[in-house]
C-alpha cells in the first residue's frame, strides 16, 4: 500500500468462497456403467441414498468407481492449489450415490466435521414432466447459499455481492466441490427419469502443520 499514489482506490476481495466446476473427460464412457453399478446397487438397499454412512463408493473395486475416485482426488488436489494450499494434506473421502425418482429433493443443508463436499453428476434428466404448475420452479438444479448471516440485509440491484442465492443446472459428467460449511439444497427432481449422482465429504486428517 505504501506505493498507492494518493487519490487512488484499493480494492480488496475479503472472504472469499472457492467454488470449483469441472466436465470430466471420458465421462460419457465412465457414466454408462456408473448408472448401471448404481442402480444395482439401489435395488439391493431401498436407503442408499439417505444411509449415507453404511459405506463408501470409492472403496468399490468397480472400475468407473475408480475411475471418479482418481478424477475426485485430482480435484481435490487442483482446489487446495487455488486456495493457496501449499503444503501436502492428510485427508480421507467418503462417498455415496444418490438416486432421485420423481419428487424427490434434499432440504437446505450443510455438511459438519468436512472441510470439503462435492457431487459428480452422473444423469440428470433432461426435460421434466409437464405438471400445468408454476412457473418459478427449478426442477433438478442445486442452489447454494450465502455463508455470512444477513449478508444481503442492504443488498441493492447490480452488486454481486450480496446476491444471497447461486443456483446451477448440473449437466452429466460436471464435478462440483465447495467448502462443506457453505449451506445448500437440490430442488426436487420433476421427471419421470432418475437423477443419479454421487456425493462425497473430503475429512482432513489432524496435523499441527494446518495451524495458520
Amino acid at each position: 500500500m505504501s506505493d498507492q499514489q494518493a487519490g487512488q482506490p484499493a480494492f480488496r476481495q475479503m472472504w472469499p468462497t472457492t467454488f470449483m466446476q469441472v466436465q470430466l473427460p471420458g465421462a460419457e464412457g465412465a457414466n454408462a456403467a456408473l448408472i448401471e453399478l448404481i442402480e444395482e446397487m439401489d435395488d439391493k438397499a431401498s436407503d442408499l441414498t439417505t444411509d449415507y454412512l453404511a459405506g463408501n463408493f470409492f472403496k468399490h473395486e468397480h472400475p468407473a468407481a475408480n475411475w471418479l475416485k482418481q478424477c475426485t482426488d485430482r480435484a481435490i488436489r487442483d482446489y487446495a492449489k487455488e486456495s493457496g494450499i501449499d503444503y501436502e494434506l492428510d485427508y480421507s473421502v467418503q462417498a455415496w450415490p444418490n438416486v432421485n425418482r420423481f419428487g424427490d429433493y434434499h432440504n437446505l443443508h450443510n455438511h459438519p466435521h468436512s472441510w470439503l463436499s462435492g457431487t459428480y453428476y452422473v444423469q440428470v434428466p433432461e426435460r421434466p414432466r409437464d405438471l400445468h404448475t408454476r412457473s418459478d420452479l427449478n426442477p433438478g438444479a442445486i442452489s447454494f447459499y450465502d455463508p455470512r448471516p444477513q449478508a444481503n440485509m442492504l443488498s441493492i440491484k447490480g452488486d454481486g455481492q450480496v446476491d444471497p442465492e447461486y443456483r446451477l443446472l448440473p449437466r452429466p459428467g460436471m464435478l462440483l466441490l465447495w467448502p462443506a460449511f457453505v449451506h445448500h439444497l437440490v430442488h426436487p427432481n420433476l421427471s419421470d427419469d432418475k437423477r443419479i449422482s454421487v456425493s462425497f465429504n473430503v475429512v482432513l486428517k489432524w496435523r499441527d502443520t494446518y495451524l495458520p
